[in-house]
């Protein structure tokens, strides 16, 4: 079950962590932003950059961060049910930490538009959220049409 969680969690975050950028994206081509400003900001988080954004520096920050907040709900997933309405409440919450409390340090990530950062947050919560959830009824990583105890052959 751990190999199948790991899989699914690996798979869940990288989803996760490529469709969240969709709503910044999205209003930085509608209001004229650069599209990349997030993305450079978030390159401010890793040590030693704090004054220097930068594209690459923001992929590797970006992809710390979305590993670290899917263990944390793949944890949470191990023992309850998620789905994307509860992934999204996470994503909410998730954004009140990282842009409420640590963006505080971070004048780049700051300076960015909050709206599209929380809905960032929101969907990548819910879409991890969605990916992580359980089957309905077991506590199993699959489903079976045996009964419980017994195995097919």
């Amino acid at each position: 079950m751990r190999a199948t969680l790991t899989g699914r969690a690996a798979r869940a975050g990288t989803i996760a962590a490529v469709v969240s950028g969709i709503p910044s994206t999205v209003h930085a081509l509608l209001t004229g932003r650069d599209v990349l400003a997030a993305t450079r900001a978030a390159g401010t988080l890793l040590p030693r950059r704090h004054d220097q954004p930068g594209v690459a520096a923001g992929l590797v920050a970006h992809f710390v961060v979305s590993t670290a907040w899917t263990c944390v709900l793949a944890t949470i997933a191990r023992h309850h049910r998620i789905g994307a309405g509860g992934g999204a409440l996470a994503g909410l919450a998730i954004a009140a930490f990282d842009l409420g409390i640590v963006a505080r340090a971070y004048p780049a990530v700051r300076a960015l538009p909050r709206g599209p950062q929380i809905l960032d947050h929101l969907v990548f919560g819910a879409v991890a959220g969605a990916l992580l959830d359980r089957p309905h009824g077991t506590d199993q990583d699959t489903t079976s049409t045996t009964s419980p105890g017994f195995s097919e052959l």
